[in-house]
């Protein structure tokens, strides 16, 4: 059943220009109006981080062509600060010719900088950029997001490969401490605005949330909230903890995000179980005052 929905999502790539006229008024009615289409899988995320002010630093994936469409004949590049699904929004980068399983795709700093007509400075910690693919078979179709099913990205068994993301980070040398402006707290213990205090340690490469979570208005502690951070890119990530109790108790499971020292800035997704049962992902976002 799985192999006949990827091939109906291969099929139903159309490019009705490719068409042939017949007497069926509907250019549907007959199976072969319909032109074969093609898309990359993601074989690997090589690196997907940028320092900051570097030029040279460098982001880059690995890529295969699925093998139900049509044959690829190269890989355009894109890119855009954030994220746009309007093709016309998009920066060229390159093309890269595709040579087989695991083919590359990579960007630097500078070439990111250059596409966007921006100075390689302005690429600033915590901001993120989206790269879309652009496929070109060897009959010179083209498909990317703008004439592809939504089904077929947004279904993770096909692992397609229209379009992945890299932030710009910058080492974590520590002096977290402070009062911090919350931006986003999805947990609602804090609304945009709020003032909270975050402490450094208790080790040389971590910083203590647990004056964050819980809001003491809402509930009590019962373990701090450590985030671990990578002292060379400022990726975070914290090690479950029961961190506080609303009457039920909520944990933290796993959380994957950013702490950046040169700007005070810290992003968390942090997977929560409340009352025993998992309550998904929610979004943290302090700006250091």
């Amino acid at each position: 059943m799985k192999k006949t929905i990827k091939y109906c999502c291969i099929f139903a790539l159309i490019i009705l220009a490719s068409c042939k006229k017949t007497e069926d008024l509907n250019p549907l009615g007959d199976v072969v109006n319909l032109g074969v289409g093609s898309y990359i899988t993601l074989a690997e995320s090589v690196n997907v981080n940028l320092s900051f002010d570097t030029p040279s630093s460098e982001v880059s994936i690995k890529v295969d062509e699925y093998k139900g469409g049509g044959e690829v004949a190269s890989i355009d590049m894109f890119v855009v600060e954030g994220s746009n699904g309007d093709p016309a929004a998009w920066k060229k980068i390159g093309s890269f010719p595709y040579t087989g399983p695991g083919t590359v795709l990579k960007a630097t700093s500078q070439e990111v900088a250059t596409a966007l007509g921006v100075a390689v400075s302005e690429l600033a910690p915590g901001n993120f950029y989206t790269f879309y693919n652009r496929v070109i078979t060897k009959d010179g179709k083209t498909f990317d997001l703008s004439n592809t099913l939504g089904a077929l990205e947004n279904n993770s068994n096909y692992n397609a490969c229209f379009r992945w993301q890299a932030y710009i980070t910058c080492p974590f040398t520590g002096g977290m401490e402070g009062t911090y402006t919350v931006v986003r707290d999805d947990w609602a213990d804090w609304a945009p605005g709020n003032k909270v205090q975050v402490t450094d340690g208790p080790g040389p490469n971590q910083i203590d949330l647990s004056q964050v979570y819980p809001n003491p208005a809402y509930g009590d502690l019962v373990d701090h909230l450590i985030v671990d951070i990578d002292p060379a890119t400022g990726t975070a990530s914290v090690p479950t903890v029961t961190f506080g109790s609303y009457s039920p108790l909520a944990v933290a499971e796993d959380a994957t995000g950013y702490v950046f020292s040169c700007t005070g800035y810290i992003t968390l997704s942090i997977t929560l179980t409340y009352n025993g049962s998992p309550y998904g992902i929610v979004k943290l976002v302090l700006q250091k005052d």
